[in-house]
């Protein structure tokens, strides 16, 4: 799907605060981009505020431009759900560099190159579910449990009843344990 001639609006993004988005700025002004935002979060934090921000921004005609693909998506997964919701608001998408840097996912062959990486991430993903899976059922065979241990034993769970029926608050017997109060509240609820 083509767009209309619209505004090129910039995203730019640094894992830390010691990186310096610079180099993003600069490719992205000489693109044309006629507004840059940028964060500075890990690919893995889902709470980027000024991508919400640059979403919400654009409009139909305008482009989204990157540097790199690894700036905007975190996984190729969320790269075809994001590309996908801006060709659906008639919002267009360029990447400047590296991976899909010469596709231009507004057009059929773009689209389908688009497509065809969503698939194998599809693929990729579930193949890493089965294997997680069956990693578990081995270890459950062999009477190992997954997941984290418990924080609260008998010998915690006897303390903290004990402590409550002497009118001890809450906060104070789960700093004494080490342990959250939500946690303690949990240990409590479930064995009162």
């Amino acid at each position: 799907m083509t767009t209309t001639a619209g505004h090129l609006i910039g995203y730019a993004r640094v894992s830390t605060d010691d990186q310096e988005a610079q180099l993003q700025h600069d490719a992205l002004t000489v693109a044309g981009c006629a507004r840059i935002f940028t964060d500075k979060a890990s690919g893995k934090n889902t709470d980027r505020a000024e991508l919400t921000a640059a979403l919400d921004y654009l409009r139909p005609g305008d482009t989204l431009c990157v540097w790199k693909l690894d700036r905007f998506a975190r996984s190729l997964i969320d790269l075809v759900t994001l590309v996908d919701s801006l060709a659906a608001r008639g919002v267009g998408f360029k990447v400047l560099t590296g991976a899909l840097a010469s596709i231009d996912p507004n057009t059929p062959d773009g689209r389908l190159m688009l497509q065809v990486v969503g698939a194998m991430a599809e693929f990729e993903r579930s193949l890493i579910k089965d294997r997680t899976r069956a990693g578990l059922d081995a270890a459950r065979a062999q009477g190992r449990m997954g997941g984290r241990p418990a924080v609260m034993d008998a010998d915690k769970l006897a303390a903290a009843k004990a402590r409550r029926a002497k009118g001890e608050s809450v906060t104070a017997i789960a700093k004494a344990l080490g342990v959250s109060r939500a946690t303690l509240y949990r240990a409590l609820g479930d064995n009162e």
